[in-house]
């Protein structure tokens, strides 16, 4: 019998998301991740930032082009125009970071050198008052 595993991607230390390796749920997640990364691909724009929450923590996705210094310093040249600036709020601090997506995830990067993934199926529209 094949053993369930779980597998982690983490956007910062306690801002986890696990899927199932197995069976219908792991078929499941890809479609929707799917859906969700043809849907963001397909409209390149959004007029509403993207969140990720867990509890108090959280990573807002924006559309606006990464305008950090700090993590364009760290990327391949002539990928700058690829990123989006994000920022995330962890255990009541506050960092800067850039994203982009990377087949049906966030892929980000912090101005301190940390990197994260999330996957599509997480990312929320903003809600607004």
């Amino acid at each position: 019998m094949a053993s369930t595993q779980a597998q982690t991607f983490s956007a910062i230390p306690t801002l986890t998301m696990r899927f199932n390796k197995s069976g219908v749920t792991m078929k499941a997640v890809v479609i929707c991740a799917a859906l969700a990364a043809a849907t963001l691909a397909a409209a390149p724009s959004f007029a509403q930032d993207l969140i990720a929450r867990q509890g108090s923590d959280s990573v807002r996705l924006s559309d606006d082009a990464c305008k950090s210094d700090l993590v364009l310093s760290r990327i391949e040249p002539g990928t700058a125009n690829e990123f989006h600036s994000a920022s995330a709020d962890f255990q009541g601090q506050h960092f800067q970071a850039c994203w982009r997506m990377v087949g049906n995830a966030a892929y980000l990067i912090y101005e301190d050198g940390d990197q994260g993934i999330i996957p599509a199926t997480e990312l929320k529209p903003e809600l607004s008052a």
